[in-house]
C-alpha cells in the first residue's frame, strides 16, 4: 500500500508492517476495533481503551503518561491531543473517511516515541459518524470530550485529523468560527480565543515545515462539533487536491453563503452538490475506496502531525 521512502531500514521494516495492514482496515467485513487492537499491539504500541457511553475509544501515549484516571493518561503533563475517528458509515470502505488518518496518527505515533518530548495524547475515536436523526450529543467526541475536560484536560490542544488520504493540499477548517455564530457569552470568548491559538498554531506548524500548499477554509464537521459541544476547542484538519482547494476557495470568496450547506453536507441543488469539492462529495460512500487515494503524500500529514507535538521536523 505505502511505505515512507525516508528514514533507516527499520523504520520502513516497520512501515510496510503497519500499512500492509490497510486493506484488511476497509474491507466492509473487518471488525475494525478487532484489527486495530491486533495492529497495535503487533506495533507494540502503548495503548489503552476507554470506553464512555458504550462507545470504544483508543489512547495511544508514551508509557511516562500511563496510569491516570480510568484509564485516561496523565492530565497535567498532556499538551497536545491529536484525534482521528476509526468508525465508518455502513456499506463505506472508509478509506479517506477515516482510514487513512488512523494509520498516518498510528505512523506519527511509532516516530514520537523516539523523540524527547512526551507530552503528546493520540485519541481514536468511536462513533464520529452519526445516524440520521442524531444530534452532536449523539458524537462519541461529545461524551469523550466532558470525560477530558472532567479528568483535567481542558487546557490541552487539540488537532483533529479527518479525510487526510487524499491530496496534497493541507486544509485548516474555519468550521469552528461557524459553530460559534450564534454563540454568545464569557466562555464562547475564552473558547475563541482558544481556537485561534490553535489555527496559528496550525500555520506556524505548516510554515516551519515549507508547506507551501496550505488553505484556511470551512470544512464539513468532524469531532470537533462534539468537543464543542462539550466546551473543549478543537482544530480540524484536512488534505485536499489542488486544484479542488483553489476552486473551494475561489467558490467561497464568491458564494460565502455557501459555507452554511458545505458543513453539514445537507445541500440539496444539484448545481450546488457539483460545488463540492469532489474528493468530499465521495466520503461515506462506496466509492470511499483505496483507489481514491494519494499515498505519496501521507508523510505530508504524519510530518505535519510529529511536528505539532514538538517532534523533529
Amino acid at each position: 500500500m505505502y511505505v515512507n521512502p525516508r528514514g533507516t531500514p527499520q523504520e520502513a521494516y516497520r512501515n510496510e508492517a503497519l500499512y500492509r495492514r490497510f486493506k484488511d482496515f476497509i474491507a466492509l467485513e473487518t471488525d475494525r476495533y478487532a484489527l486495530l487492537t491486533s495492529l497495535l499491539d503487533a506495533l507494540s504500541v502503548h495503548y489503552s481503551v476507554v470506553t464512555i457511553a458504550g462507545n470504544r475509544h483508543f489512547f495511544v501515549c508514551p508509557e511516562s503518561l500511563a496510569g491516570g484516571f480510568l484509564g485516561f493518561p496523565l492530565a497535567g503533563q498532556t499538551s497536545i491531543i491529536l484525534v482521528a475517528h476509526y468508525d465508518r458509515v455502513p456499506g463505506s470502505p472508509g478509506a479517506n473517511d477515516n482510514s487513512a488518518a488512523v494509520f498516518e496518527l498510528i505512523e506519527a505515533a511509532l516516530k514520537l516515541r523516539e523523540e524527547p518530548s512526551r507530552h503528546w495524547l493520540i485519541i481514536f475515536t468511536d462513533k464520529e459518524e452519526i445516524l440520521r436523526g442524531e444530534g452532536i450529543r449523539d458524537q462519541g467526541s461529545y461524551t469523550l470530550a466532558k470525560g477530558l475536560r472532567d479528568a483535567g484536560f481542558s487546557a490541552a490542544q487539540v488537532f483533529i485529523f479527518d479525510a487526510c488520504g487524499t491530496g496534497d493540499t493541507l486544509i485548516i477548517s474555519k468550521t469552528a468560527d461557524h459553530l460559534m455564530k450564534y454563540e454568545a457569552g464569557p466562555g464562547i470568548t475564552r473558547t475563541k480565543h482558544l481556537v485561534q491559538q490553535l489555527r496559528t498554531k496550525a500555520l506556524e506548524t505548516a510554515r516551519c515545515l515549507d508547506m507551501d500548499r496550505v488553505l484556511l477554509v470551512p470544512t464539513p464537521f468532524s469531532d470537533d462539533a462534539g468537543f464543542f459541544r462539550a466546551g473543549i476547542a478543537a482544530q480540524t484538519i484536512t488534505m485536499l487536491p489542488a486544484e479542488e482547494a483553489a476552486a473551494l476557495g475561489s467558490l467561497l470568496r464568491n458564494k460565502p453563503d455557501f459555507a452554511d450547506a458545505l458543513l453539514c453536507r445537507e445541500v440539496h441543488d444539484t448545481h450546488d452538490t457539483l460545488l463540492i469539492p469532489e474528493t468530499w462529495r465521495y466520503l461515506n460512500g462506496p466509492q470511499d475506496s483505496y483507489l481514491r487515494l494519494t499515498p505519496q503524500y501521507f508523510s505530508r500529514v504524519v510530518r505535519f502531525a510529529c511536528a505539532l507535538c514538538g517532534g523533529g521536523l
